[in-house]
């Protein structure tokens, strides 16, 4: 592996330091049904998976637990996981061998992956490489791992999460903290409450302009709502009532060429 950017250090040293706190839901996500982010949107109502992958070669950009790679797999893809977190390997590995499901897994990051052009057929992160890598790095080589017409699946906080951001890391407000147009590197080292690592994201325009200049056509973009529920209930910094009333998760479709 290659020497890794500041961001990449900090995240494989808070992911590795994190590992244990994510082995129940990993374990949940492998048996349970389909859902996706925090909310736990079902995949029979986002529709971001074929329902028949056979013969398609697939590779999630840190896949963390690859629970979303064991998905892909049960529709029979052929997939690769790369993670930089060597401790959420070990973890997908005891999964993928108790649920008899094959997968190759890699140690490694997205914005580097050891693999040679036109390797894939589809490419997917949830709250992987699309939230911790730079999008200037993962996305070329998102591009660059994929065949002609293939596709990228991403799902990761919306940006109108991080403007309403307080700066101490406290759950979310209903006003602009943050400048929208300056949303790219957030560093949560340092906050008071419960530091974290070091994320990205971009404008909706922002994405529409990278995946474009890329060669990719967005075929599908969501702004998730979260489902009906307590509004006091906090997950991830979010109060679901702030979630119903606000996007707080995006999710994407594109197809390459």
């Amino acid at each position: 592996m290659s020497r890794l950017p500041d961001h990449a250090v900090e995240n494989q040293r808070l992911w590795d330091e994190m590992a244990d706190e994510w082995v129940t839901s990993g374990e949940r996500q492998w048996a349970g049904p389909e859902t996706w982010g925090e909310w736990g949107i079902p995949e029979t109502e986002l529709g971001l998976l074929p329902d028949d992958l056979t013969g398609v070669d697939a590779i999630e950009l840190g896949c963390g637990t690859a629970y979303v790679s064991a998905w892909l797999s049960r529709r029979g893809a052929r997939v690769t996981g790369i993670d930089l977190s060597e401790r959420q390997l070990r973890t997908a590995a005891r999964l993928a061998a108790e649920h008899d499901v094959d997968l190759t897994l890699i140690h490694g990051s997205a914005e580097q992956v050891p693999l040679a052009d036109d390797s894939f057929d589809l490419a997917i992160s949830e709250y992987g490489a699309v939230l911790w890598c730079d999008p200037e790095a993962w996305l070329p080589e998102a591009a660059r791992l994929l065949r002609p017409g293939g596709r990228l699946v991403f799902l990761t906080a919306h940006p109108l999460r991080v403007v309403a951001s307080p700066l101490d890391g406290s759950k979310l407000v209903r006003r602009l903290v943050r400048p929208y147009f300056e949303v790219r590197r957030q560093d949560w080292t340092q906050v008071e409450i419960e530091p974290g690592g070091i994320d990205f994201n971009l404008p909706i325009a922002g994405w529409f302009q990278r995946l474009s200049s890329l060669g990719f056509t967005i075929e599908a973009l969501h702004e998730l709502q979260a489902p009906l529920g307590d509004p006091e209930e906090v997950r991830a910094f979010m109060p679901r009532g702030w979630a119903r009333d606000y996007p707080s998760e995006l999710a994407v479709v594109a197809r390459l060429g």
